[in-house]
């Protein structure tokens, strides 16, 4: 089958969902379809081997001068290709941490009017090379902010667009006035334009089954696979014993709760017989979270604990196995309703025990592996206390850690993802599933 997976490009930082989308896109390659992963706005940076296209569609210079300067609209076609050089995005992309949601109201909702919107050059130079060079037999849009695309690529491709579903809900909670609406507005009636959706958990399809008024059996839930052959290729030899450590992976930001976990930490450090206690932090940490971390390095400074707190950052593909190993236990307290996890899943297929929120995605995660504690959402105190119990549980930590591994292992790989997505692409165009496709598209990712 002939796959177009138009993917998002991150402004040259790992994220969960470039390296979903790259893992999928080579997945589905690996079991024989002819996969085109295409970049939008910047490169796609991912720490495994890139399967993207070497060429960016919609990209991001492009796209703000098409939103902030009428007269460009029109510039001759030389200036829009040397705009979208992958070198010259990817340096661009260096300085657009600093924008955020707040500020992308405006440039969201044009891209989402689609051929109504500044952006439509941008969206008919997609439909041309799809339609001329590429002739895919179905389209897949990483996640519902580009529902704008669909009812051009329906009406000029005659295939199925299938939709997935990552984490908007959060980005549309940071637009401003009147955007929010207006974007909420134009997601419900863009959608009506997608034959399906995807979604990584059954929290989430519920989540978006409301937000985009779409019918729940319109989205198919297709858990998470991860790359297993780095992270199982060897056992884990367990942490240091030199000490304890208690590790976090990912972006370095409020809405993950690093916060809490600073506090949890600061916590447990002061209690008797935990003086070995270390807290190292790993994850991209972006100009506009600078300040806040800088905040919770100086507190941790002010309290003489410094010394027991490391600033890993980021990490290639090598070094977050290494990272994760160096841990007895990692914990992610996101204060939103997490709709993927995929660093707790990457957690656990390294075997260390995980201590998750009882929220958003996180509770199907634990039923579906049995690799760590779920603990009160926003709590100091219950965060504290269920790293407690693994770090003076021994033995339950070990048994965690290697459940977590066990169920990854067999449940959460990158082939099982694959196949479950390629049935739900063989049932729109009507090839119908294999055998094993079948039993996968059913996958409950909450079964025991």
């Amino acid at each position: 089958m002939r796959i177009a997976y138009i993917a998002s490009g991150a402004a040259g930082m790992y994220c969960g969902s470039c390296l979903h989308d790259n893992t999928l896109g080579g997945a589905l390659s690996r079991l024989g379809h002819e996969v085109a992963l295409l970049p939008t706005y910047t490169p796609i940076r991912t720490d495994e081997e890139a399967v993207a296209q070497p060429r960016i569609f919609y990209g991001a210079v492009n796209v703000y001068l098409q939103q902030v300067a009428p007269w460009f609209r029109s510039a001759p076609g030389w200036l829009h290709r040397l705009l979208d050089r992958p070198g010259l995005l990817s340096w661009v992309g260096r300085f657009a941490g600093s924008t955020d949601a707040h500020q992308l109201g405006a440039l969201t909702e044009s891209v989402l009017a689609g051929e109504h919107g500044h952006q439509a050059h941008e969206l008919e130079l997609l439909v041309a090379w799809l339609k001329e060079e590429f002739r895919p037999e179905v389209v897949h849009l990483t996640n519902s902010l580009f529902l704008g695309m669909a009812r051009r690529l329906r009406e000029e491709l005659g295939v199925p667009v299938v939709v997935g579903l990552a984490g908007e809900d959060l980005f549309l909670d940071g637009l401003i006035e009147p955007y929010q609406s207006r974007v909420r507005e134009l997601l419900r009636e863009r959608a009506k334009d997608a034959d399906a959706f995807l979604a990584p958990s059954r929290y989430y399809a519920g989540t978006m089954s409301e937000l985009l008024a779409v019918p729940a059996e319109k989205i198919a839930v297709v858990p998470l696979g991860l790359s297993l052959t780095p992270h199982l290729a060897t056992e884990p030899a367990g942490p240091p014993k030199d000490g304890r450590t208690l590790g976090f992976f990912a972006r370095l930001c409020p809405e993950k709760g690093l916060h809490l976990l600073v506090d949890a930490f600061r916590q447990l450090a002061r209690e008797p017989g935990r003086e070995d206690l270390r807290l190292c932090l790993a994850g991209y940490l972006g100009p506009r979270d600078r300040a806040y971390v800088d905040r919770l390095l100086a507190g941790l400074a002010q309290d003489g604990l410094s010394h027991r707190c490391e600033l890993v950052g980021e990490v290639d593909l090598g070094g977050k196995i290494r990272f994760l190993r160096s841990l007895d236990v990692m914990a992610l307290p996101t204060v939103y309703q997490e709709s993927k996890g995929l660093s707790a899943l990457e957690a656990m297929a390294n075997g260390v025990p995980v201590v998750l929120p009882r929220h958003g995605s996180f509770p199907e995660m634990m039923a579906a592996t049995d690799g760590g504690l779920l603990v009160d959402p926003h709590s100091v105190e219950s965060l504290a206390r269920g790293i407690a119990t693994l770090l003076d549980d021994a033995e339950l930590a070990r048994r965690l850690g290697e459940q977590g591994r066990e169920a990854v292992a067999a449940r959460f790989g990158d082939r099982e993802m694959a196949l479950a997505t390629a049935a739900v692409y063989r049932r729109l165009t009507g090839r119908g599933e294999t055998t094993v496709e079948r039993s996968l598209s059913n996958l409950d990712p909450g079964a025991s």
